[in-house]
């Protein structure tokens, strides 16, 4: 890893976030919602076992977590103030006013949180590892999804390229029977929580890797559930120990 990251000494350090944790509605908008229960239930509402993935994580690694638990739906956390779905369709059509009070209550004040967990960490270490933790549907518009793990990072970035391939190996070598993809089902370069952050900060400095898993695994028996959360955290102690 010499030349790719400058590290203070020890494991890579990591900040671990979930933005899509939850599917609570705040009390201010229940009656914009009123009509729409299902859909905020549904995966469209938030990450089914995200939240689970990235607290068991954050334990194994005794990691800074910063999390949110209000839908998606309401404000997609991460999403680029710019990009066309940072409100739902059921908050598109709010007034202006009401959007930009969303964004200030909201949206601000975690990504504010997790830049300043970021920058701190780096003041520290020199570097950090951002671990942005997501689920996604198996089925999507009738096409089942062939991805059981996704590892979504920037090519162009050599220390993301380099956790993710290290990361891969590891959890193929020990969970074999698991479909592992670079970059999908998303890309990882898509505007994101982490493609923001790397505007700010030098590849050296800063690697994001947003984590992927297939909601079919939620599903299972809590053993095998708690298995995969287990893999995922073992081949990651080994992916960043290499890199520290």
């Amino acid at each position: 890893m010499a030349g790719l990251i400058h590290s203070t000494g020890g494991p890579l350090p990591l900040v671990i976030t979930c933005e899509h944790g939850g599917d609570r509605v705040p009390h201010r908008y229940a009656a914009q919602f009123a009509r729409h229960a299902a859909l905020v239930r549904s995966h469209r509402g938030h990450d089914l076992g995200a939240l689970k993935i990235a607290q068991a994580l954050a334990r194994r690694f005794r990691a800074p977590l910063e999390y949110a638990t209000t839908s998606r739906l309401l404000i997609d956390l991460n999403r680029s103030l710019h990009h066309r779905d940072l409100f739902s369709e059921i908050t598109r059509g709010l007034p202006t006013a009401e959007q930009q009070r969303i964004v200030e209550h909201h949206w601000r004040p975690f990504r504010d949180r997790v830049a300043d967990q970021i920058t701190t960490t780096i003041a520290a270490h020199g570097v950090v590892c951002h671990l942005s933790v997501h689920t996604f549907v198996p089925v999507r518009d009738g096409t089942t999804r062939r991805t059981d793990i996704g590892l979504l990072y920037d090519p162009a970035r050599p220390g993301e390229r380099a956790l993710a391939g290290r990361w891969r190996a590891a959890l193929r070598a020990l969970r074999p029977d698991l479909t592992l993809h670079r970059n999908a089902p998303y890309r990882g370069v898509a505007d994101g929580h982490t493609t923001a952050l790397r505007r700010l900060h030098p590849p050296e400095r800063y690697l994001g890797i947003e984590l992927e898993v297939n909601q079919r695994f939620a599903s299972l028996p809590s053993q095998k559930w708690q298995a995969l959360i287990h893999a995922l955290a073992t081949t990651l102690a080994t992916a960043r120990h290499e890199l520290g």
